[in-house]
């Protein structure tokens, strides 16, 4: 599996959890554009990004270049993480996922264990 990580804020750090959680998962970190391509392109399975909003910075070019349907905000400022919506999200077949950089902690081990339960 490979997981690009665009967004704003977090990005090295987005990448230290991912790697804790399942080293054998391929991360790259790039710019949002070309997070965005890569998945638009099929080089990479999942786009992970972060912001101060969840959904601007974080998804905003996830989201003009895959559609709105392929991406799930999954917290923004006052609203944390739900692993139920996650879960379903992943289901759903989104791909592009953006949060808080506060709930990173949180956040990104809910997207790698739904991505993992779907596989």
């Amino acid at each position: 599996m490979k997981i690009v990580i665009g967004g704003q804020v977090e990005k090295k750090s987005i990448e230290g959890l991912i790697k804790e959680i399942d080293p054998e998962i391929e991360t790259v970190i790039k710019s949002d554009l070309d997070a965005a391509m890569a998945i638009k392109t099929k080089q990479a399975d999942y786009y992970i990004g972060a912001c101060h909003t969840g959904g601007g910075g974080a998804l905003a070019m996830a989201i003009a270049m895959l559609g709105r349907d392929q991406c799930e905000t999954v917290s923004m400022p006052g609203r944390k993480p739900d692993s139920a919506k996650v879960e379903q999200a992943v289901k759903d077949g989104k791909l592009a996922f953006g949060f808080t950089g506060d709930h990173m902690e949180t956040a990104v081990p809910m997207i790698i264990t739904a991505i993992k339960n779907k596989q």
